[in-house]
């Protein structure tokens, strides 16, 4: 039964038979065997769904097992219907079917089978069902609403949206990983719509860029009855137990389970924080191991007698071929070569290389390593960042293939030797580990909306460090499961200036891919910030400026959104604006930012309320997004790559910071030379600023000019493909607040519900 359950989750096999013993026919077990087989690919016919089919007359979907086929072909072609005839011929039927082994109509079946199976995976051709939401006033807790919503099992919701059991594999009854093997299948299938979310820039409350996806999603799916499929970031645990709390959307648009998605989901982050940290303790032996050893003693560990013999990993060979050794005999090697093999000679000013933690922790910033008497006094100062800040977190983001991973893992650089080379993770033979590691956290995750529709839920690198996008893995698949006329709705992390812009240049740059319209999202209440109102903080009560109306602060703010319009403009995609409307927020003021956006070059601007009313709250976007996604297209990138690294980084901060010009202070201008010496000059740039003002300065609302954009640092994420300039500093580590939000945070051990998370 195992193995026949195996050929029934196998989409490349069409037909099955089971062949028993005779003696076995009328026993119990023989019966549980049959009726294992999928009705689908029972192309002998002897289920009990296909029998029952076949005495009820429902011929056009069974397969009629081969005797009674064998007879009706026997009517068909001689148009016999006297009995006794029938019966003779119907023997002599049974005789030469059983002589031929019943091939003939089992191999009919089979093809029959074939076809529909084809039939059923045309492109974007969904059988889903979505939920009815109940909608309660005043609206619920997110907790309470998502508990209130029982979501469809997930290997339903993978059925309905065309994926096969064997592509999908399941973490329980509301998620799974989808394998990539579901991009060769569909390979050949067009991509729908691709969509991007992105927003002013925010107050530090945010402004529901995750809530105005999932709302969206649900009204292109549940209401206006196209494929949607939504692609987030996965959370860090970081801000869950923080001040921020999660971010799987709000309200009546939002992913569930929403504690499985604030939490562990499928343990991804976990590997990435194991991966990462075997790198870090890499980089520490190896120091320690070559500052402690002789060359002979480093060669002799580091390739060990095996059998007699010594024999170079895989690895191993890389890095002599990267020495330019041609060689693959140890024995063969000269001192000299012994010595450029085995000493990295890392230059300890230069590693780049943190451990991590997914956990806000500000005494980690920074550290003192080494401290034990085993380590000889080799102590060094360190710190910790967040997992999401991770390069590894970067590359699962921007990988397009498991190989893709695996050689980007290989190629992350993790300092400087003191000759001034690049000393990457193959170097310290860890790159293999790294993948093994990453194996399944490559899988993209499923899970669904409040409505029933599907969601990727998968990588999340961190926003100001790294380019804040989901991965390329997910949207790829999504765009083929949906269809040509489905959509597939993606964010960018924080405002326009840093998410959107790393999404086109660096995202799209990587996967290839040409997006359709940009969902630019605004509130009343940044839109104040930004003309000139009070500070906004997180935790204490908004100050009356922004929950009464003031229409002359409001459109002062808008200035803020008019730039941030004209920034997508400057890559070709047309721009639709969605208010995301709050409960204190007047129709006049509404109204005036539609208007207002529509004036700045939007080719449209609606309010929303899909935090109360769901999908239905955001029919209106879905309707303009529809119209925006059919007009013509001239996506374009913002700089050719190939430019020097000053001037691509110039051209960001003047262009979409509105900055009059940069300055490279003596750190960055050292790295720029680095860097180019090293041939790293041709990786995209990925700004690391504030994400509270266009400028480099938090402060700054609305539109600043009139600044010079300092760089003071330059860093390089080599394996996944771009280079970071530091502009200020900012914590790549947030520390908790004075009442975090894990104060409220408990398990009820009797209902095993989990009480207090948002």
């Amino acid at each position: 039964m195992r193995r026949v359950m195996e050929v029934n989750e196998d989409s490349k096999i069409h037909g099955l038979i089971v062949q028993l013993p005779l003696d076995s026919v009328h026993t119990i077990n023989t019966e549980r065997i049959i009726n294992s087989v999928a009705p689908e690919k029972d192309v002998d016919g002897l289920t009990s769904i296909n029998a029952g089919k076949l005495a009820r007359g429902d011929l056009g979907d069974c397969f009629i097992p081969c005797t009674p086929n064998g007879c009706m072909e026997l009517i068909k072609q001689t148009g016999e219907t006297n009995t006794s005839r029938l019966q003779s011929g119907c023997q002599l039927i049974k005789k030469i079917m059983y002589a031929i082994q019943c091939l003939l109509f089992v191999f009919q079946n089979t093809v029959l089978s074939a076809k529909h199976f084809l039939q059923a995976q045309e492109p974007g051709k969904w059988n889903i069902n979505y939920t009815n939401l109940n909608l309660q006033r005043p609206v619920p807790s997110d907790v309470t609403i998502s508990r209130s919503c029982v979501p469809k099992p997930i290997e339903c919701l993978a059925e309905e949206v065309g994926l096969f059991s064997d592509e999908v594999e399941l973490y329980g009854r509301t998620k799974a990983k989808v394998q990539l093997k579901t991009i060769d299948r569909l390979q050949t299938q067009p991509d729908g719509k691709y969509v991007v979310v992105t927003g002013i820039t925010p107050t530090p409350l945010g402004e529901g860029k995750s809530t105005t996806t999932i709302g969206l999603v649900q009204a292109l799916g549940a209401h206006l009855k196209l494929n949607a499929f939504a692609c987030v970031r996965q959370p860090s645990q970081g801000p869950t137990f923080g001040i921020k709390g999660g971010a799987a959307g709000g309200g009546y648009s939002q992913v569930i389970p929403m504690e499985e998605f604030n939490l562990h989901l499928t343990g991804d982050i976990h590997a990435i924080t194991a991966a990462n940290n075997l790198v870090a303790a890499a980089i520490d032996a190896r120091m320690f191991h070559e500052a402690t050893q002789s060359d002979k003693a480093l060669f002799n560990r580091l390739v060990p007698l095996t059998g007699g013999q010594r024999k170079f990993s895989p690895v191993q060979i890389n890095r002599l071929e990267k020495l330019g050794i041609k060689k693959t005999d140890p024995s063969m090697l000269t001192e000299e070569e012994i010595t450029r093999f085995v000493r990295l000679d890392i230059d300890p000013e230069s590693i780049t290389w943190q451990r991590v933690l997914d956990t806000n922790d500000r005494f980690l910033r920074k550290i003192t390593i080494g401290q034990s008497p085993t380590e000889k006094g080799f102590t060094r100062t360190a710190q910790f960042d967040i997992t999401v800040a991770s390069e590894i977190m970067a590359v699962l983001a921007l990988t397009t293939s498991l190989a893709d991973m695996k050689e980007r893992l290989a190629k992350m650089v993790v300092a400087t030797s003191r000759s001034g080379q690049p000393v990457t993770t193959e170097d310290l033979g860890v790159c293999g580990a790294l993948t093994v590691l990453m194996r399944d956290a490559i899988k993209p995750n499923l899970m669904q909306t409040l409505e029933g529709n599907p969601v990727f839920v998968h990588a999340g690198p961190f926003a100001n460090i790294a380019h804040g996008n989901s991965s390329i893995l997910a949207d790829k698949i999504a765009l083929k499961l949906v269809g040509p006329q489905g959509f597939v709705v993606t964010e960018a992390g924080f405002g326009a200036d840093i998410g959107m812009e790393k999404f086109f240049n660096i995202k799209c740059r990587h996967s290839g891919l040409k997006p359709h319209v940009v969902v630019l999202v605004a509130t009343v209440r940044a839109l104040k910030m930004h003309g000139g109102g009070p500070t906004v903080t997180a935790g204490t009560p908004l100050p009356k400026e922004y929950i009464e109306e003031n229409l002359a602060l409001l459109e002062a703010g808008c200035s803020n959104m008019r730039k941030q319009v004209e920034n997508a403009q400057l890559f070709g995609v047309p721009v639709v604006v969605a208010v995301n409307a709050f409960k204190t927020d007047t129709k006049a003021e509404l109204d005036l930012i539609c208007k207002l956006a529509k004036e700045a070059g939007a080719f449209d601007a609606v309010h929303c309320s899909h935090w109360a009313d769901g999908g239905a709250g955001a029919a209106d976007l879905a309707r303009a997004v529809q119209k925006a996604a059919d007009l013509p297209n001239s996506f374009k990138f913002l700089y050719d790559i190939e430019l020097p690294i000053a001037d691509k980084i110039r051209i960001i901060a003047q262009k979409i910071y509105g900055a009059d010009d940069i300055e490279l202070l003596p750190e960055a201008q050292h790295k720029v030379d680095l860097y180019s010496k090293q041939g790293f000059a041709n990786l995209p740039i990925c700004m690391a600023k504030t994400h509270l003002s266009l400028s480099h300065d938090a402060e700054k609302k609305g539109v600043p000019t009139g600044f010079v954009l300092p760089i003071r640092d330059i860093r390089a994420s080599v394996g996944a493909g771009f280079l970071y300039p530091l502009v200020g500093t900012m914590p790549t580590i947030p520390g908790l607040p004075t009442r975090p939000c894990f104060y409220d945070i408990d398990l009820d051990t009797e209902s095993g519900e989990v009480h207090g998370l948002f």
